[in-house]
């Protein structure tokens, strides 16, 4: 991987952590109460984001090692999921901004630090999408030959850093990040921001796979 493929995943990885998501609003709810326990759930969201980059890392080194024809297929179906991403993200946009963002938040309960990470773990290992996610990227970062496993432990680590230090930044300044990421404007414009790059991603993808 070269310097300039690194910093286009933090790149990307930086757009997807602006988009509000769970995990946002769960260390929000989190922070609420201890701005501690918030960064703890920041802390275990990143740790369980790398267990995901290594369990797709192993798959796909297995894929690889079977079949350089299937995993070329994959690279495509990762591109045609990043299209989606992309374009379904969009598309929640407007729906959202039409409809005013008019949905409220829980009540916050109270977590202890440990409490905090825990949470914050389970959310991350149970949502599929960050498993698909990588499944979709790391493909595209494998140079021919390389270390599979290698590539997306990097990657992951790389995604988590970026995840933690926002993740942690809206958990210390919670209350005033909850104000503002609820603006049906500030949310609008970085879904669309976000989505539309990841679509161009996801048809780049394609255009590679199908002339390789």
């Amino acid at each position: 991987m070269t310097l300039l493929s690194l910093l286009a995943f933090a790149g990307l990885c930086l757009l997807l952590s602006l988009t509000p998501g769970p995990d946002t609003f769960l260390v929000l709810r989190i922070a609420l109460n201890r701005a501690s326990a918030g960064v703890a759930a920041a802390a275990g969201s990143a740790s369980a984001a790398i267990v995901w980059a290594g369990l797709v890392g192993v798959g796909l080194a297995a894929i690889l090692e079977q079949s350089a024809e299937v995993f070329r297929w994959v690279k495509i179906a990762g591109g045609i999921y990043l299209v989606y991403l992309g374009v379904s993200s969009f598309l929640k946009a407007r729906k959202a901004a039409k409809e005013g963002m008019a949905d409220g938040a829980d009540a916050p309960l109270p977590y202890s630090r440990w409490a905090g990470f825990g949470a914050g773990a389970v959310s991350t290992l149970l949502n599929p999408k960050v498993g698909l996610f990588y499944l979709a990227v790391v493909p595209q970062f494998i140079p021919h030959g390389g270390n599979t496993l290698g590539t997306a432990m990097i990657l992951g680590s790389i995604e988590a850093v970026i995840a933690f230090c926002y993740l942690a930044s809206v958990a210390v300044i919670a209350f005033k990040a909850m104000k503002w990421l609820r603006r049906p404007k500030v949310n609008a414009t970085v879904e669309r921001a976000s989505s539309g790059i990841i679509t161009v991603l996801g048809f780049g993808v394609l255009a590679s796979g199908a002339v390789n």
